[in-house]
């Protein structure tokens, strides 16, 4: 389901680390000045400069899509989480409850020889229940049982709980647009040559997927263009990603019998009873037209075809779990057609992703307790706190912005929850059976025990404790409902915050990656919640106007900057994370200065404390990225490609220019200074 979180993606490269289990994380410095192209003129190309020799001396894996110095950094955690999942994995008296869950499972995934012996046999019963399905209606009950046990919006549609945007104290059920195979509905609806290609190497990959279940190879190509033909209209009939980023477009609350008007074929209560909800009065129908879509599709559509799109349904979202056929397939288009990844993820690494991913604060407490100091939570907090100083600091003295505005903004800031590190209570996982033999019951059963703890919220307060991310990932994320800031302890290790160096750096990295967060809750999309998390407008007319205005600016830089090829970034759906990064760097940099007052600050390596800070910025984004991820990025990734989320942001910062003596006409110096915060 969606979930209105606004993430930073952040990815910097060093070189792989060899693949063997560590015992301990590695330590890297985080002004990494062997990683610098020197030769390059930084008023002329900061990125270049900072990261021009670490790109050309770490090229990409072959099991990845693109690296990073985040990607580095990911895979180390995951080496290290490899590490203690196997050391959990050897059966043994000792160890604690937790142990023996991550253990257990990560024993189960990494059997090879059990998951090639039983084969394709696992799907039976679901193709089974499929072929049982006697008319249109009889698919309201079959998706209530197996919406739960995918977790996503793979069949149809999606549906699951999220906060109420008019009343975010509370958790309501809700009902959105999916139903494809594609990663979105641009690849549906795109008329350029490259994106009919891709239509085309998809419907192949279903019929190849529709044969490992034993179809034979006419049917199977028939299926799969019944597949295409239903996934095409539910994704014209879907909004695009830049029409999602106005909450008030995916806000439409109406009783369950009122949707039952839009879908008449659909029978709602028997879904709702069977997904253990007959109670549920109302429902956040994020789009009705698409719920209308559904409702020609399901009463035009012959019921066989319906039945090969639910058939190609199962076996994606199962083909991870299954023998290495369908893991192969699944790859050949999903990572090398659509991302050019040459070779398959190596099977310890997709054990511990999937760990994590369903028992995330099990694993997370092994790995917190071995990682994450007290001393690092203390000085990171105090990190947050400076940083947020700044911003109250920033907001009292716009130019362009009311009293009455900037009221509401104080209120709002000071009402936004920072989590640092952790949550304060962990997940129990008690109520999850896993069994040692058992990877694709696990899976299975994990995804199902999560759903129902999702679907369990509906009609209670919300829980605000609750994190969107497990304490391992290297990533951060602000929540407008929930008017929260969230860095896991996987972002806050070196070299991303190394409490070895000194403040620059970790300030022009970690510290601009906490404004960037904190600048999330006042960008195009965050500033349309209140304090409490409410979609509510607090803003005066002038004001919004105002904003507007500047955001354009910002939306008018980085539409002009080329993705690849001809290809420019899509400024409209990259807006707020573009201006979370130029305000969340300057927050950083004024903190760093509060921080540093009282220091009689030197040069180090030759570079003036100035100038690190903006190294240290520069260096958390040093990348390479395959031109087919840099495309399909194109189309899905809100955040813009690395380089610019540099470039585009120094040449707004006039400390920039001065740190580097940047003439009025250089590259890296706006002639239109784009501010807002």
């Amino acid at each position: 389901m969606r979930r209105l979180v606004i993430v930073l993606s952040l990815f910097v490269l060093v070189a792989a680390s060899p693949e063997r289990p560590l015992k301990q994380l590695p330590y890297t410095p985080s002004l990494d000045v062997p990683s610098m192209d020197k030769g390059v003129d930084p008023c002329v190309d900061f990125y270049q400069y900072s990261c021009g020799s670490w790109m050309v001396n770490n090229p990409i894996p072959p099991d990845q899509s693109r690296w990073s110095v985040y990607g580095k950094t990911t895979n180390e955690n995951a080496q290290f989480l490899w590490g203690i999942l196997e050391e959990a994995s050897n059966p043994n008296a000792k160890r604690t409850a937790v142990q023996k869950e991550i253990g257990d499972y990560f024993a189960a995934c990494m059997d090879e020889g059990a998951i090639e012996q039983v084969g394709a046999k696992p799907l039976k019963p679901l193709l089974d229940e499929i072929a049982a399905i006697g008319n249109a209606k009889q698919l309201a009950t079959f998706l209530a049982s197996e919406h739960p046990r995918t977790f996503g919006s793979g069949w149809i549609f999606g549906f699951g709980s999220d906060q109420d945007f008019g009343d975010a104290t509370q958790v309501i059920a809700e009902a959105g647009a999916g139903g494809l195979g594609l990663p979105d509905r641009d690849y549906y609806t795109k008329t350029d040559a490259k994106s009919q290609e891709i239509r085309n190497k998809y419907v192949a990959h279903v019929a190849n997927m529709l044969q490992l279940t034993g179809e034979s190879a006419d049917q199977a190509k028939q299926d799969a263009q019944s597949v295409m033909a239903i996934e095409t209209a539910l994704a014209s009939a879907s909004l695009t990603r830049v029409e999602r980023r106005d909450p008030y477009n995916i806000y439409h609350k109406m009783k369950v019998a009122d949707l039952q008007k839009i879908t008449p074929s659909f029978d709602w209560s028997a879904y709702l009873t069977k997904s253990g909800l007959p109670k549920t009065d109302m429902i956040n129908v994020t789009q009705p037209k698409f719920f209308e879509a559904v409702e020609h599709e399901v009463t035009s559509v012959p019921l066989p075809q319906w039945k090969a799109y639910l058939r190609w349904h199962a076996v994606h979202a199962r083909a991870p779990y299954l023998s290495s056929k369908f893991v192969q397939e699944d790859f050949n288009f999903y990572r090398k057609t659509l991302r050019g990844v040459t070779a398959m993820t190596p099977r310890w690494k997709q054990c511990v992703r999937y760990v994590d991913r369903d028992l995330g604060e099990a694993l997370g407490q092994e790995f917190v307790r071995r990682t994450f100091t007290a001393d690092t939570k203390k000085k990171t907090v105090e990190m947050t706190r400076l940083v947020e100083k700044a911003m109250e600091n920033e907001i009292k003295t716009l130019d362009w912005m009311s009293a009455e505005t900037k009221g509401r903004a104080l209120e709002k800031l000071h009402a936004i929850v920072n989590k640092v590190g952790y949550p304060d209570r962990w997940r129990d996982y008690g109520g999850l059976q896993i069994k040692r033999n058992d990877f694709y019951g696990n899976a299975i059963r994990a995804t199902l025990f999560e759903s129902k703890r999702d679907l369990g919220k509906i009609g209670k307060p919300v829980d605000r404790g609750e994190w969107g991310m497990t304490p391992p990932t290297v990533n951060a994320y602000y929540s407008p409902q929930m008017n929260d800031i969230n860095f896991p302890a996987g972002v806050l290790q070196p070299p991303l915050y190394d409490p070895k160096l000194d403040d620059a750096p970790n300030y022009g990295n970690t510290g601009s990656t906490i404004g960037h967060e904190l600048t999330h809750a006042f960008d195009d999309e965050g500033r349309q919640f209140d304090a409490k998390g409410n979609l509510k407008d607090w803003w005066t007319p002038e004001d919004a106007k105002a904003f507007e205005e500047r955001a354009n600016c910002v939306r008018d830089q980085y539409g002009n900057y080329t993705v690849i090829d001809d290809i420019k970034i899509n400024s409209k759906l990259t807006a707020g994370e573009d201006i979370a990064d130029i305000g969340g760097t300057l927050l950083a940099y004024i903190a760093w200065k509060e921080a540093t007052a009282d220091e009689d600050l030197k040069p180090i390596d030759g570079f003036t404390p100035d100038q690190r800070f903006f190294i240290g910025l520069a260096q958390w984004a040093c990348s390479n990225t395959r031109p087919e991820d840099l495309r399909a990025n194109a189309i899905t990734d809100p955040h813009s490609p690395p380089k610019y989320r540099i470039n585009g942001v120094v040449t707004n910062l006039p400390q920039f220019q001065k740190a580097f003596n940047c003439g009025d006409d250089a590259p890296m110096v706006n002639k239109k200074e784009c501010k807002i915060w």
